[in-house]
């Protein structure tokens, strides 16, 4: 190939053609290879070449150092044994300059300690010498497709938007409807209901709407599934001293500790209805009676509930009290199941992999491209959260820098979506347009949980459009 073209005014690297890299051509992965060894430098420029890719090289580090503050190269490949500096220091010097910079090593195999080094410095991989041309290009594909997905999470994250929530991350058209819901509400004082499948991240919605908000109060949460009855009155309200056994001391309750800021009630929905009637004449009143007391005290506390159950139906079956339900829920925030969340996965995982791979002291940085499609893939039960276990596990079995298949749960390794439409080949046997709306309406409303609201604004419906056309399916 062609030198690098020179410019008099400026030159960028040294004229003499014997050692200027040689320049890549566009619209192919480029490759700048690094070694003092010209055999080597060529017989990769040559081999790689012939599989597609663009190869430039350099036999000086300096030189290389000139090439990559010039160009982007896709992949740099390193010797990790060269005159003057080390491929270590080289790598470390290029990352630094670089830092979205791809470097695979080349070592010999009594040299593995120095490229386990150069990984620890940031590069991606390591390959041993003697080199195969096969196992070379091989590694290069994968060095490639990890800088096409990085580049790709960052381009996401850069255009989350001023919508982007507090610790809440997604770009998806239902976490902006939801991002927007919660600008819009933030600052006001109305009760808000939260709901979604478990594991979506209902607190962090809730946690994102008082960051936003004005009040300079405490965040205080509370399980309401997770505290006896008996005990749930006291925690929310508080007691006098003496007033039940253990009473030691006089508490003021969760409703007044969160004087000026919010009080989350979580799993409102499994709250027993004794303790219902109680919630709502305090939110009613503004007023709570601690245990023990004849006397009531004021709060000012924003209220934030949540649920996974569908509460309308656990009215109309006798488990939720009406009155509540329309008292908490002055503005509802649907949080979408993560499958419904398309690219958001990968979003999330990468954080999940960044921060629990930094926790963990392993080098694990990127998502291979099959492990991609695998998550994408995946019907996400358990959502966020497992997704988070997940790449947990999968940090902690990686043997590679690079999250692979091996490393994830066999489920989700070997799960293999249904198929939305199995239409056929013979024309006679197409289903008509009606049929095919049908099914795609409740393939949504699986993939919701049931959830119309939620349906309707994944198929870009109003609800009374939605029940309508259920209806006439039905």
């Amino acid at each position: 190939m062609r030198p690098l073209a020179m410019t008099a005014a400026a030159p960028l690297l040294e004229t003499n053609n014997d050692t200027a890299p040689k320049s890549r051509e566009r619209g192919r992965t480029s490759v700048l290879v690094v070694d003092d060894d010209r055999d080597m430098c060529e017989l990769a420029e040559a081999g790689l070449g012939q599989r597609g890719y663009s190869v430039s090289w350099c036999l000086t580090p300096g030189e290389a150092l000139t090439a990559i503050e010039r160009d982007d190269f896709d992949v740099v490949l390193v010797d990790i044994h060269m005159e003057g500096m080390s491929g270590l220091e080289l790598c470390r010097e290029a990352l630094a300059k670089r830092p979205d910079l791809v470097v695979v090593v080349m070592t010999g195999f009594g040299s593995l300690d120095h490229a386990i080094g150069a990984m620890r410095v940031g590069a991606y991989d390591f390959i041993t010498k003697p080199v195969s041309i096969d196992a070379l290009a091989l590694t290069m594909g994968r060095a490639a497709r990890h800088k096409t997905m990085t580049k790709e999470l960052r381009w996401l994250r850069q255009h989350l938007g001023h919508k982007q929530l507090p610790n809440v991350v997604g770009d998806s058209p239902p976490m902006q409807h939801v991002a927007d819901l919660v600008n819009r509400v933030a600052e006001t004082d109305a009760n808000v209901l939260v709901t979604g499948e478990s594991g979506t991240g209902k607190e962090l919605i809730a946690r994102a709407l008082h960051d936003r908000g004005g009040r300079e109060g405490p965040f205080l949460a509370i399980n309401c599934a997770a505290v006896p009855e008996n005990l749930l009155e006291s925690e929310l309200f508080g007691h006098a001293r003496g007033a039940f056994t253990d009473a030691r001391a006089a508490r003021s309750g969760l409703f007044v500790e969160a004087n000026g800021g919010t009080l989350f009630l979580d799993e409102i929905g499994d709250m027993p209805l004794g303790m219902q009637a109680k919630l709502l004449r305090a939110l009613q009143e503004r007023k709570v009676r601690p245990l023990g007391t004849t006397h009531e005290v004021p709060f000012d506390a924003r209220i934030i509930a949540a649920t996974n159950r569908d509460l309308e139906t656990e009215v109309a079956q006798g488990r939720f009290r009406e009155d509540l339900y329309y008292r908490i829920n002055v503005v509802r925030i649907d949080i979408p199941p993560l499958r419904a969340r398309g690219n958001d996965i990968l979003v999330l995982a990468q954080g999940f992999l960044e921060r629990l791979a930094e926790r963990s002291n392993k080098p694990v940085s990127g998502i291979g491209r099959l492990v991609a499609e695998r998550l994408i893939n995946y019907n996400w039960p358990g959502n966020v959260r497992e997704l988070e276990n997940c790449m947990e596990r999968a940090i902690a079995l990686a043997k590679f820098n690079e999250i692979t298949p091996d490393d994830l749960p066999a489920k989700i390794r070997n799960y293999r979506p249904t198929e939305v439409f199995n239409l056929s080949e013979d024309p006679n046997e197409l289903p008509s347009m009606k049929v095919v709306e049908e099914r795609y309406i409740r393939k949504v409303l699986a993939a919701v949980s049931g959830n119309k609201t939620l349906a309707a604004r994944v198929l870009g419906l109003d609800r009374r459009t939605l029940y309508r056309k259920l209806s006439r399916a039905n």
